[in-house]
């Protein structure tokens, strides 16, 4: 479970991103994060992560308090995968060294183990599991971020973007993909994603933001139906 409390915070002394936001991700929910650009949707998934240390309010991952604890310490300790949008994958090695890279903490056996198991998961590890990352396809590359992360087994996982640059084909594999982490992995699932239509689709809640505050939330079937939504934040009107 993901829980923020009254957080406020930014890059910088002047300026705060987040506005003192508020939410929660249940387990195994997968929640969607949806809003113009500039809102503060990346700035609180870095926040969560630890990438960026909160001035006010307090993060809680499955009832523990992180508010303060680096990025390295919540994904040992605290079960806790990220996924960023841009250069998330080592393109310079293997599909292999890259999900090894994923689970440094685990020992060899545990490793190769759970390779195989992601490879039952995504066949494209078994097929290409020597081939330099540079040489995958966008989809191929964004499923290889996730099956990385997935590596220690979080119970968390945030995604930043994982339609970012996909073509409409692509994109739905991708996201058929979270579907099934979340199912088959028990995973809870916060996600930030443009792609406003398909992540609802996918989604079992929604936050939409404004000006780093909560501006609607609730269940994305009601929200898909909410005229204020669909106009202001999926670019048409409902008349």
């Amino acid at each position: 479970m993901v829980s923020v409390q009254n957080v406020v915070a930014g890059y910088t002394k002047e300026v705060d991103i987040l506005n003192g936001i508020s939410l929660q991700a249940h387990h195994k929910e997968i929640v969607t994060l949806l809003g113009p650009n500039g809102c503060g949707k990346s700035t609180l998934l870095k926040t969560i992560s630890g990438y960026l240390r909160p001035r006010k309010g307090s993060l809680h991952l499955n009832g523990k308090d992180v508010t303060t604890l680096p990025v390295h310490q919540k994904i040992r300790h605290c079960n806790l995968g990220f996924v960023p949008q841009t250069e998330n994958i080592f393109t310079a090695l293997s599909v292999l060294e890259n999900l090894l890279i994923g689970g440094y903490y685990q020992n060899k056996t545990e490793r190769m183990e759970r390779i195989e198991q992601l490879s039952e998961l995504y066949p494209v590890f078994k097929r290409k599991l020597h081939a330099p990352a540079a040489s995958l396809s966008g989809g191929e590359r964004q499923i290889l971020a996730l099956g990385r992360a997935l590596m220690p087994r979080p119970q968390i996982l945030l995604l930043d973007e994982p339609s970012a640059g996909l073509s409409p084909k692509v994109l739905h594999e991708v996201f058929d993909a979270i579907v099934q982490i979340r199912d088959q992995e028990d995973v809870t699932i916060l996600m930030v994603e443009q792609n406003a239509m398909e992540a609802m689709r996918i989604s079992d809640r929604a936050y939409i933001l404004s000006q780093g505050t909560v501006a609607l939330t609730g269940y994305t079937k009601e929200l898909l139906h909410d005229p204020k939504v669909r106009e202001l934040y999926m670019g048409g009107r409902v008349d």
